[in-house]
């Protein structure tokens, strides 16, 4: 009789708290409140912030306590960065402690980055950036692979359930969009987006990033930080975060933990954006959707395709080039890692070909009497 009474009270001081939240679900997230280059305030009104516009939502101060803010939750540390970073690893670990967490700083082991959001300035709509710290893979072009099928998790997890992707024309873009392509003709259910250039296709170009051409832009994560930092202060000159929700939260293959980064250069306005994307992700059961796409995408073939990524610009040994011939037509969409490798593909066949730059990347250049023959033995070695 005391379970059944024990259970009823559990059930109304549930119910209670949808109906103080506006029906969302109460979270606890921590809150790193220590460390901000501008100035701590900023963190803690950050928190206030978000709380307002989230009645559900109780943020806890993690670090030394700071006068003039007693009506936040507070676990009070040293003035130490250790400290701080232990006593949010300890919440994390007990299920009565935080639901997630918003840090500075969080060394995350390798296999696990953060999906970053930000606001496009060509015309204002929100635009994912995955990944923007920490790194899916020690492999460049798998990384970004792999930035695809989690960048679509955070994706669905606000709610976004066809997100149309498309791949920065990066270093190894190419071949990441070749390999996702894989995974979609293997019936993984991805869309890729278009550029808003004339040529279309899902490399993104300076342009549609500006203009927010697709739902979730997949990039690396130097590229991706560096993406994150300008939309975020470009109003401001660079010292001051303004716009945004900072550098997303950590997702990765068999990761269970949603732990969102900002920057010691993060406003109040970032922060609080940072911690309702967290509470999104947290609601949403992140950890949880990730599992569902990853399994997806192992249906597609995601081992096998990640698999053969390696090795894929092999040397091409006593290849001659042919006499030298006027080249009059070009074939885009190999990768800058793979086109002088690409290049001699061809020679070995005996045409006469030529890597260069174009204004949308690297480009073969050939006699247009070559030109089919060539897409046919270069599409057959995988390099388009």
């Amino acid at each position: 009789m005391l379970r059944h009474k024990e259970i009823v009270a559990e059930a109304l001081e549930e119910i209670i708290a949808l109906a103080k939240g506006e029906g969302r679900k109460p979270v606890r997230i921590a809150l790193m409140a220590r460390g901000n280059e501008v100035g701590v305030q900023e963190l803690l009104m950050g928190a206030r912030r978000a709380m307002r516009e989230d009645r559900a939502l109780k943020v806890v101060m993690v670090g030394p306590r700071v006068s003039g803010f007693d009506d936040l939750e507070w676990i009070e540390t040293e003035d130490c960065e250790e400290a701080v970073s232990s006593a949010i690893e300890k919440g994390l670990s007990d299920p009565a402690g935080f639901d997630g967490a918003v840090a500075l700083h969080y060394p995350f082991p390798l296999g696990v980055a953060t999906v970053g959001m930000v606001v496009t300035p060509g015309r204002g709509r929100p635009m994912l950036i995955s990944s923007t710290t920490g790194t899916a893979s020690a492999d460049r072009v798998e990384a970004m692979v792999i930035n695809g099928v989690l960048g679509r998790a955070v994706a669905r997890c606000l709610g976004i359930e066809d997100p149309t992707l498309g791949v920065l024309n990066v270093e190894g873009a190419a071949s990441a969009v070749r390999a996702l392509g894989r995974l979609k003709d293997a019936g993984y259910p991805l869309r890729f987006g278009s550029s808003l250039r004339s040529d279309g296709g899902a490399l993104l170009r300076g342009n549609d990033i500006l203009a927010g051409a697709v739902d979730v832009c997949v990039c690396d994560s130097l590229t991706g930080n560096v993406l994150n930092k300008m939309f975020s202060a470009f109003t401001t000159g660079g010292a001051y975060e303004a716009v945004g929700w900072g550098y997303g939260p950590s997702v990765g293959i068999g990761w269970g933990r949603v732990i969102s980064i900002i920057s010691r250069a993060s406003g109040e306005p970032v922060v609080a954006g940072a911690i309702a994307y967290t509470a999104k992700m947290v609601r949403g059961c992140l950890p949880k959707v990730v599992e569902q796409e990853v399994a997806w995408a192992k249906g597609a073939g995601l081992e096998d395709v990640l698999t053969s990524l390696k090795g894929t610009a092999t040397v091409q040994p006593d290849v001659q080039c042919p006499p030298k011939e006027p080249t009059d037509e070009e074939i885009s969409g190999v990768d800058v890692l793979e086109v002088e490798v690409a290049t001699r593909v061809l020679w070995r066949e005996g045409i006469y070909a030529e890597s260069a730059m174009g204004c949308t990347g690297p480009v073969i250049k050939l006699a247009s009497r070559n030109h089919a023959r060539a897409v046919e033995l270069l599409r057959s070695a995988g390099y388009i």
